[in-house]
C-alpha cells in the first residue's frame, strides 16, 4: 500500500497555492494591456474561472480527465463529486501523495487553462455568454485532451507522449483555441486604425513576474514530489525563461526601442515553451528552447497583425505557437539521463520520440479549434458572443459590471 510521504505533500500543497496565484497574476498580466475602460472586465474574466472551473472540476470535471479511461477517449464517472478522492494515495498518479491533495494540484490547470483565453477576446465579449463557455469549453475540450495526454489508459499517454506540466494540455489547447475564437467574435470596433493603447503597463509587469515565480510550481510541482525532478524542472524554467526575456529584447531593439512589455512578454513565453520539457531536459537545452520560442513567437505576433485579426492579447502567438515549439522540443531535447522515467528525443538517438510529440500536437490542435469553433458558434447564435456597439464604447466596466477601475 502506498505511502503518504509528508515532504512530498507539503510541497506540491505550496505548488497548488502557487499555481493557484498565477490565475490573478494572469488577470493583471491581462488587464495592464486594455484600456481603462476594460480593465475591471478583463480582470474578472480570469477571477470569476476561478470560482466556476473550481466547480465544476469537484462536480465532474476531474473525473472526465482522470477517472478510469473509456477507449482512451475520456474517464469515467467514478471520481463524480470527488467520490473516492480522498486522504489515501492514488499510486496510478502520485503514490506518495493524498489522492485529495494530487486533484487539487491539478484543478489549478484547469483553472488557468480556459483563463489563457480570455486576452483573445477581451474588450467586447458579452460576461454571461462567456460563463456558458467557460464551463462548455473545460468539459469538451480541456478534460478530453487532459486524459489524452496524463490518463492513465489515455489515447496519446499509451504511447508514450511527453507532457511533463501542460505544454500540450494547457497551452496549445488554450491557445489554438483563442485564435478560433478571436476569429468567430471579430475584432473590437475600431481595429486597427483606432489607438488601442495599454493602460497600465506596471500591472502587466507585476503579473508576469508573479506568473514567473508562480510557474515554479506550475512546473517544479508536476514532479509530483520533493526530488531532484523538481529541482531540474525550476532550473529550466528559470534558465529558459531568462533566455527568451534576452532574446525578445534585442528583438525589439532591433526593430525600435527594448520594450519593456515586450521583455516581460518574452520571459512568459520562454515558461510556456519549456513547460512540457522542463522535467526532461537539461538547463542548456532550456536556453535554447527559450531562445527560439522568443523568435517564433515575436514573429507570429507580426504574422497576425499583417493578417489584421484582433487575437487582443496575442495567446495564440504566445501560448499556442510556444507550446507547440515546446512540445516539439521535448522530442529533441528530451533525455532519460536527466529523468529515466522520460524518453531520449531525437538528439538522443530516438526520432519516434518526436513523431509521438508532432502527432499528438497536430491532433490536439485540430480537436481544440473545431470543438472551440462549434462552441463559439452555437453560442453566437443562441446568446450573443458580444456585447452591443454603445456598450462596448462605454467600456464593459461600465457596460457589464456597473463599476469604474478609474474614478
Amino acid at each position: 500500500m502506498s505511502q503518504v510521504n509528508s515532504g512530498d505533500t507539503a510541497w506540491v500543497l505550496i505548488a497548488t497555492t502557487l499555481v493557484l496565484m498565477m490565475t490573478p497574476a494572469l488577470a493583471f498580466f491581462y488587464g495592464g494591456m486594455v484600456r481603462k475602460k476594460n480593465v475591471l472586465s478583463t480582470l474578472n474574466l480570469s477571477f470569476i474561472v476561478i470560482a466556476v472551473v473550481s466547480i465544476e472540476w469537484v462536480l465532474y470535471g476531474y473525473t472526465i480527465a482522470f477517472g478510469p479511461s473509456i477507449g482512451g477517449l475520456f474517464g469515467g464517472p467514478a471520481y463524480i463529486g470527488f467520490n473516492g478522492v480522498g486522504n489515501v494515495p492514488n499510486p496510478t498518479y502520485a503514490a506518495t501523495i493524498p489522492h485529495i491533495v494530487f486533484a487539487a494540484y491539478q484543478m489549478m490547470f484547469a483553472v488557468i487553462t480556459p483563463a489563457l483565453i480570455t486576452g483573445a477576446f477581451v474588450e467586447r465579449v458579452r460576461f454571461k455568454t462567456f460563463l456558458v463557455f467557460i464551463i462548455l469549453w473545460s468539459t469538451f475540450v480541456y478534460g478530453p485532451v487532459a486524459h489524452w495526454v496524463w490518463g492513465e489508459g489515455g489515447l496519446f499517454h499509451s504511447l508514450g507522449v511527453l507532457d511533463f506540466a501542460g505544454g500540450t494540455v494547457v497551452h496549445v489547447t488554450a491557445g489554438f483555441s483563442a485564435l478560433t475564437f478571436a476569429y468567430v467574435i471579430g475584432e473590437r470596433k475600431g481595429y486597427p486604425s483606432s489607438s488601442m493603447e495599454p493602460s497600465n503597463i506596471p500591472f502587466t509587469v507585476l503579473g508576469a513576474g508573479l506568473l514567473w515565480a508562480g510557474w515554479f510550481g506550475f512546473n517544479g510541482g508536476s514532479a509530483l514530489a520533493a526530488n531532484g525532478y523538481a529541482a531540474n524542472a525550476i532550473v529550466t524554467s528559470n534558465t529558459a525563461a531568462a533566455a527568451s526575456g534576452l532574446v525578445w529584447m534585442f528583438l525589439s531593439w532591433r526593430d525600435n526601442k527594448p520594450s519593456v512589455l515586450g521583455i516581460v512578454t518574452g520571459a512568459v513565453v520562454g515558461l510556456v515553451a519549456v513547460t512540457p520539457a522542463s522535467g526532461f531536459v537539461t538547463p542548456m537545452a532550456a536556453i535554447v528552447i527559450g531562445g527560439v520560442a522568443a523568435v517564433i513567437s515575436y514573429y507570429a505576433i507580426k504574422l497576425r497583425q499583417r493578417m489584421k485579426l484582433d487575437e487582443s492579447l496575442d495567446v495564440w502567438a504566445c501560448h499556442g505557437m510556444g507550446g507547440l515549439w515546446g512540445a516539439l522540443a521535448t522530442g529533441l531535447f528530451a533525455s532519460k539521463a536527466v529523468n529515466p522515467s522520460g524518453a531520449d528525443g531525437l538528439f538522443y538517438g530516438n526520432p519516434g520520440q518526436f513523431l509521438v510529440q508532432a502527432i499528438t500536437v497536430i491532433v490536439v490542435i485540430v480537436f481544440a479549434m473545431s470543438v472551440t469553433f462549434v462552441i463559439t458558434k452555437v453560442l453566437k447564435r443562441i446568446m450573443g458572443l458580444r456585447v452591443d456597439t454603445n456598450s462596448e464604447e462605454v467600456g464593459l466596466d461600465i457596460s457589464e459590471h456597473g463599476e469604474r477601475a478609474y474614478s
